[in-house]
Parts: structure tokens; C-alpha cells; sequence
């Protein structure tokens, strides 16, 4: 009873609650699914930049940047050549996505196809919902007033 005069405002009726919940629920489900084969077949990479044992930059989908301490590429002098160990290093990670979905073609022989269109159509004729806000009086027009029918008998709403 109480749920009637909270719904009242919305003008919903207690009998269509199930079904609005029903198509909310399976919109819902729709969108996570669609989302969850989306992000299963995406691939990206993760860039990331060690300055000795301690990252400075990590990046998504594109090379991190460095911090600046790269070695530049000497020239090569017969005199002096100094070589010096590079404490910087790249790595990336490389997260592949699904490449192998399967695409299930049906195919059904002309038997199957007359025995599951007889089938359907047997057992969705069984089953007959009610019509939605069915009104009986619809197509009939109200009586016409002559007379005040209320003050002739003498009754009175208090």
C-alpha cells in the first residue's frame, strides 16, 4: 500500500515497476558487456623511464620522457676517448589484446529451421500477456445529465 503513494507522484503503477527494473537491468548489462569485450581486445603499452634504480617517468600509449642525464653520443677522437656508463635505461611493457575472437555463424538445414520457426510460434501463442492500462468503458460515451441526480435523492457527501 505504501509503495502505491510513493509511486503516485511518478505516475507509475505498481504492475509496471517489474518491467521498467527488468529493461533497466538488461540495458545495464548490455553497456558492461560491450565494455568488457571492448577493453579485452584493446592492446597498449606502458613506457617507463629508470634513472638508476628509481622510475622518473611513466607514460600510456606513448614514449616516457627522460629526465635529461641520457650519454650523448660522443665523437670519436683518436686522442681521448673516455667511456662512460649510461644509469638511464627504457622499459617497456607491452599488454596485447585479444586478437582471436570467434564469430559463430549458424547454420541450420531447412528441418531445423521449420521445427524451431512451428516451435516458437506454438509456444509464444500459449503464453498471452494482459493489455497494458486495458479500459472496458473506452468506447462508450457517459450519460447524458438531465437532472442533478444527487440533490433529487438527497444525499450528501460530508
Amino acid at each position: 500500500m505504501h509503495f502505491n503513494i510513493l509511486l503516485k507522484p511518478l505516475n507509475l503503477d505498481l504492475l509496471l515497476l517489474p518491467e521498467l527494473m527488468k529493461a533497466f537491468i538488461k540495458n545495464i548489462a548490455s553497456v558492461f558487456l560491450a565494455f568488457l569485450v571492448l577493453f579485452s581486445t584493446m592492446s597498449f603499452s606502458i613506457s617507463e623511464h629508470y634513472c638508476g634504480d628509481v622510475m622518473v617517468a611513466r607514460s600510456l600509449f606513448s614514449k616516457a620522457e627522460s629526465c635529461g642525464m641520457d650519454i650523448q653520443k660522443e665523437s670519436q677522437n683518436e686522442v681521448c676517448s673516455v667511456l662512460k656508463k649510461n644509469c638511464c635505461k627504457d622499459v617497456v611493457i607491452q599488454i596485447e589484446g585479444q586478437d582471436d575472437l570467434k564469430i559463430n555463424n549458424l547454420s541450420l538445414s531447412f528441418e531445423q529451421q521449420l521445427f524451431i520457426t512451428s516451435f516458437v510460434y506454438t509456444y509464444i501463442n500459449l503464453i498471452e500477456g494482459l493489455d497494458k492500462k486495458a479500459i472496458p468503458f473506452n468506447n462508450y460515451s457517459p450519460p447524458l445529465i438531465v437532472k442533478d441526480i444527487h440533490i433529487l435523492d438527497e444525499v450528501y457527501i460530508i
